[in-house]
């Protein structure tokens, strides 16, 4: 009886499902079928000579319609997913909620939608109203009303390279403005994940969220509650690794979306110091994407989690714990609380607990320890992170600059460097020293090194404790 209530409550206005569409012709858009992949132009005349309808659609069409390259090209059908795989043969139906076939042209994996029905009163949906079941199928119309924004609602036909356009989306790209296709408040409740959705696209795009959309946001946050965790972090890491993560996060924040994501957030950026090397870390990221080379999620969620981990690791030091035990034990803590939020899979928390670690092994550059930190798989990663560090005010920027130095050296100049750290009197020390000796040595400097790489600057150790 509840969901039955919700969705006559929020049943969607039919005249969304009934609109022409505006063509729009290549003169006036500019987009032309020699800028969409070989792989979804391949599947719309595979679907096509069948006698289907097949358009490249959603995000391939508005970052090109705003000259932005697009990461995939995503294609929409009148086919069925069984008709579309029959049409193709290196294809396969994935999905639950909404079923989708990925179709496998050469190196890259082409997405196909079949056009979406309008939502009716016997859809499955949780009791907030979060749509459980989608595997309904209807015509252009009813599939473009489905879409979340107007920019996402565009059909681009590579063999007329006209665009049909049913919501004013050209129109809102021009004009800089992100709106929801109907209530937003439903739309939100359908899915959630849609906020954090505007929030990203909005940074991308430099498209200001229309007040209508961006309203119920604040109210409705609770709802990221509900999405299950996996599909959190996907979407997260999206807007990480988006280019416009620094914005992003500060948008985030001010909306009150963190608090259904990233909780930590709020502790995060309560100081200037954790705030700095947030959106260092975050600023970084953008460089590096905008530059055309690939990000990292556990380089991202390192960087995010680094002040919680300092926390974490001092508190457990104040009970006694020797050093490097307690920063094993607080790397576990950390990432197992964030983990209740987003699904970190076991390799990405691998991962991310090397780059930490490698970070006490940096300071101990003695005998043949640096050859190894530099075989270690995640070297580059590490050492970018300590960079970072250095870029915080952190620690010494010479560090990372002996190490930049010594990975780009040649044997003899490492052999050097190595030799101008160790002064002649440690040498004979370290020969005549017994070996059983030697380990506690090298125990208790690892110890220390530890407690140094985590040490948080003395004036804000009581405000982040208490935080």
């Amino acid at each position: 009886m509840l969901r039955k209530f919700i969705n006559r409550v929020f049943k969607r206005d039919d005249a969304l499902t009934a609109r022409e569409p505006a063509i729009i012709p290549v003169s006036s858009h500019g987009v032309s079928r020699d800028q969409i992949s070989s792989g979804s132009r391949r599947v719309c005349e595979a679907l096509r000579e069948r006698g289907y309808k097949a358009y490249v659609v959603g995000g391939a069409v508005r970052d090109l319609l705003a000259r932005v390259t697009p990461k995939d090209f995503d294609v929409a059908t009148d086919a069925t997913p069984d008709e579309v795989r029959r049409c193709l043969r290196r294809s396969r139906i994935v999905g639950r909620r909404f079923q989708i076939v990925h179709a496998y042209m050469g190196q890259e994996v082409v997405e196909i939608t079949t056009f979406r029905g309008a939502l009716g009163d016997d859809a499955k949906t949780d009791a907030h109203g979060r749509v459980l079941r989608d595997n309904i199928f209807g015509s252009q119309a009813e599939d473009a009303a489905r879409r979340d924004f107007t920019v996402n609602a565009l059909y681009f036909d590579p063999a007329t390279e006209q665009i049909l356009d049913y919501h004013h989306g050209v129109a809102d790209l021009r004009q800089k403005t992100l709106r929801v296709i109907g209530d937003p408040r439903t739309r939100y409740r359908e899915d959630p994940i849609r906020m954090l959705r505007a929030i990203r696209l909005a940074a991308k795009l430099g498209l200001a969220i229309d007040p209508a959309a961006r309203r119920p946001i604040r109210e409705m946050a609770i709802l990221l509650e509900n999405i299950p965790a996996a599909r959190l972090s996907d979407e997260i890491f999206k807007l990480l690794s988006s280019g416009h993560a620094a914005r992003c996060l500060r948008q985030l924040h001010a909306e009150g979306l963190h608090q259904g994501t990233l909780p930590l957030l709020d502790v995060l950026l309560r100081t200037p110091e954790s705030e700095q090397f947030i959106m260092l870390a975050m600023a970084d990221t953008d460089a590096r994407i905008q530059q055309g080379k690939s990000s990292s999620p556990c380089f991202l969620f390192a960087a995010l989690l680094w002040r919680e981990l300092g926390i974490a690791w001092q508190a457990l030091r104040e009970t006694g714990e020797h050093p490097l035990p307690a920063l094993h034990r607080a790397m576990n803590d950390v990432l197992s609380a964030q983990g209740q939020k987003l699904a970190i899979t076991r390799r990405i928390a691998g991962d991310i607990k090397e780059i930490w670690a490698l970070q006490s092994r940096f300071e101990h550059r003695v005998g043949r320890h640096p050859y190894g930190v530099l075989a270690h798989p995640r070297f580059r990663a590490a050492y970018e992170f300590l960079r970072l560090r250095a870029k915080a005010g952190e620690i010494d920027a010479a560090l990372p600059a002996w190490w930049l130095e010594f990975q780009n050296a040649d044997s003899d100049a490492r052999n050097g460097m190595l030799s101008a750290l160790a002064p002649e009197s440690a040498k004979r020390r370290g020969r005549r020293r017994s070996r059983r000796g030697g380990k506690r040595e090298k125990a208790a400097a690892n110890e220390n090194a530890a407690a140094d790489f985590v040490a948080l600057p003395e004036n804000n150790r009581e405000s982040d404790g208490a935080a």
